[in-house]
C-alpha cells in the first residue's frame, strides 16, 4: 500500500468496499480527504454517505473534475469485471489522474471485509485476462478452522498469496516454510501488518527457514509442528535455468517432495495438497519432468494409503493426498509480466520468444482461492485441474501491456522475437493424451481421469537417480552427472527430448 499523504481522494464505487475504505480514511486522516464517491449505479448517484456525495455516471463526472497533482483515485469494486475495470481505468487516465490505486478483487472483500492496507497501485494484471471467479473464501476454508497449516514455498508468488488468504480461514497456526530468508521475512512482516490492520482472523504466524532437500530435517520439523494440512508450493520453476541446472531441479523438486511425503507419512498429517503445473503434461523440459514425477509421487502415496487403509478397516485412508494443476499466473516472480514491465520502462524492446506462443493465464488470487477450495472438496488420490479458459497469445499480452503504460507497440516500443529457448514449447496443455478432464460440481475445478495407469515407477526412479543427487563413495563418477541424469529421465519420461534436439527445434521453428 502507498502510504504517502494524499490531497483529495476520489473513491470509485460507493458499495460496501468503498464505504469501508472511506470510513478508514476518515479515521486515519493522514491519508487525505475523501471528497466524493464516483459510481454508475443510479440508486447511489445523488446520495450522501457519511457526508460524502456520490457523483455519477463516472464517465460524465470525470470529465468535469479539475485534478491537482496530489489527487488520487481508489477503485473499490472488488466484484467488477475485467472489461469494466479497463473502461474505468481509461476514463480516470483521460480525466488526468496520475495516481490510481485499486482494491484487488479478493473474495474476502466481496464478503464484507475491505481495508486500506489491501489497496495497491493498479497494474496490468488487474486488467488483462478474464474476470476471476468469485469464491466464497470463508466458506471454502471452513475445513481449515482451528487447524495447523503449513505452506511450503511461503515466500513465493503462489505460497505468499495462499498465506494471505489463509488469514481468513481461522487456522490456529500458519507455518511459513521456505529456504529464502528474505522472502520468508517479507511475507511474515506483511501478514503481521495485515493482522494489525484488521484483515482476517486471529492466527499465530510461525516463520520457518528450512530446506526440503534435507530429509532428516523435514522429519524433525514436522514431528514438532504437528501440522494438520500441508500446501506444497515450493519448487524451482524457471524453465531455461533448470535446463542449465538439471540435477538441482530434480534434487529440489523430486527428491524434496519425496522427503516431505516421507515426513508426512511419519507425522500424522491429515491432508496434503501438491501444487503443480501444466508443464508437467507430457513434459519436454527438466522442470516439467520434475513436476510430473512429483505428481506421480503424491498419487502413488495416495494409492498406498488407500491399500493400507483397506487392510486396517473399511474407513477412508487417514491421510488425504491430492494434486492441483494449473498454468501460468499473472505477475508471478520470474514470469513475463514483470520482465515486460522492466523492458517497457527502459524504452524497449519487449522480447518475445515466438510470435505464436500461447499460454494459459490466471490471476494469482484466483488460482490460490481455487487451490484452497479444491483442498477442501477434493478426494484423496485425485488430480484436479483449474479451468483457465482459453490460452492467450503472448504477443497480444505484450501489446496490451505497452498500451497500459501509454505507448503504442512498434511505434513507441519495439517487439523483438528471440526464438524458443531450451525446454520451451509453443503451447502448453492442461491435460495429456492419456488424461480426460471431468467436470465437478465446483466452478472451474475439474477432475482428471487417466485412460491407463502411468508407467513411471517413482520409487525405482529415485533409487536410480540417488547417486547423481547424493554423493555415493561406491559410485563417485555418477555424482552430478547431468548426461546420465538426462538418460535416466528420458527413459522414464519419453516426452522429454534430449537437450540438443530441443535446441535444434527451437531454432528451426523460429
Amino acid at each position: 500500500m502507498n502510504t504517502q499523504k494524499s490531497g483529495r481522494l476520489y473513491i470509485i464505487g460507493a458499495g460496501f468496499a468503498g464505504q469501508a475504505l472511506a470510513n478508514e480514511i476518515k479515521t486515519k486522516a493522514i491519508f487525505g480527504e475523501v471528497v466524493a464517491f464516483l459510481d454508475d449505479d443510479p440508486r447511489n448517484i445523488g446520495r450522501k454517505i457519511e457526508g460524502v456525495p456520490v457523483l455519477g455516471p463516472i464517465k460524465d463526472v470525470a470529465r468535469l473534475l479539475r485534478m491537482n497533482p496530489a489527487d488520487e483515485a481508489i477503485i473499490a469494486m472488488p466484484g467488477a469485471s475485467r472489461e469494466y475495470l479497463k473502461e474505468i481505468y481509461g476514463i480516470l487516465k483521460r480525466a488526468g489522474f496520475m495516481r490510481i490505486r485499486i482494491l484487488p478483487g479478493m473474495s474476502q472483500s466481496i464478503e464484507g471485509d475491505a481495508h486500506l492496507i489491501q489497496t495497491r497501485s493498479i497494474d496490468p494484471q488487474d486488467l488483462l485476462g478474464r474476470t476471476p471467479v468469485a469464491v466464497n473464501l470463508r466458506q471454502s476454508l471452513a475445513y481449515l478452522r482451528s487447524k495447523r497449516v503449513l505452506v511450503t514455498g511461503a515466500g513465493g508468488s503462489i505460497g505468499s498469496e495462499l498465506c494471505r488468504q489463509l488469514l481468513s480461514g481461522g487456522v490456529s497456526r500458519l507455518y511459513l516454510f521456505g529456504h529464502g530468508e528474505n522472502s520468508i521475512y517479507q511475507i511474515d512482516r506483511e501478514l503481521r501488518l495485515l493482522q494489525e490492520e484488521g484483515v482476517g482472523e486471529k492466527t499465530t504466524l510461525i516463520p520457518i527457514i528450512g530446506d526440503l532437500k534435507d530429509r532428516q530435517y523435514m522429519d524433525f520439523i514436522l514431528a514438532r509442528l504437528k501440522a494438520d494440512v500441508i500446501f506444497h508450493a515450493a519448487a524451482y520453476k524457471h524453465v531455461p535455468m533448470m535446463e542449465e541446472n538439471a540435477v538441482a531441479a530434480i534434487e529440489n523438486n523430486f527428491f524434496g517432495t519425496d522427503n516431505l511425503l516421507n515426513a508426512v507419512r511419519r507425522n500424522e498429517v491429515k491432508r496434503f495438497v501438491l501444487i503443480t503445473t501444466d508443464k508437467a503434461v507430457e513434459p519436454v523440459s527438466v522442470y516439467g519432468a520434475s513436476k510430473y514425477l512429483c505428481e506421480r509421487l503424491v498419487l502413488d502415496a495416495a494409492a498406498a494409503a488407500s491399500r493400507e487403509g483397506a487392510k486396517v478397516s473399511a474407513k477412508a485412508p487417514e491421510i488425504n493426498y491430492m494434486v492441483v494443476r494449473f498454468g501460468n499466473v499473472l505477475g508471478s516472480r520470474g514470469s513475463i509480466m514483470p520482465l515486460f514491465q522492466k523492458q517497457i520502462e527502459k524504452g524497449g524492446p519487449v522480447t518475445i520468444t515466438h510470435p505464436e506462443m500461447r499460454r494459459y493465464f490466471m490471476t494469482i488470487p484466483e488460482a490460490c482461492s481455487l487451490v484452497l477450495k479444491a483442498g477442501g472438496v477434493g478426494e484423496s488420490g485425485n488430480l484436479y485441474i483449474l479451468d483457465m479458459g482459453d490460452p492467450i497469445r503472448i504477443r497480444d499480452m505484450a501489446e496490451q501491456m505497452i498500451r497500459f503504460y501509454g505507448f503504442e507497440p512498434e511505434e513507441d516500443i519495439k517487439i523483438e522475437y528471440i526464438g524458443l529457448r531450451p525446454g520451451e514449447r509453443l503451447d502448453e496443455d492442461l491435460w495429456g493424451k492419456d488424461e480426460t478432464p471431468v467436470d465437478t460440481e465446483f466452478p472451474r475445478i475439474r477432475r482428471v481421469e487417466r485412460k491407463r495407469p502411468s508407467d513411471v515407477k517413482s520409487e525405482e526412479l529415485l533409487e536410480k537417480l540417488d547417486p547423481i543427487v547424493h554423493f555415493d563413495p561406491d559410485r563417485p563418477n555418477q555424482y552430478r552427472d547431468t548426461a546420465l541424469l538426462r538418460d535416466i529421465l528420458e527413459d522414464a519420461v519419453p516426452s522429454l527430448m534430449p537437450l540438443r534436439l530441443a535446441q535444434r527445434i527451437a531454432v528451426n521453428e523460429y
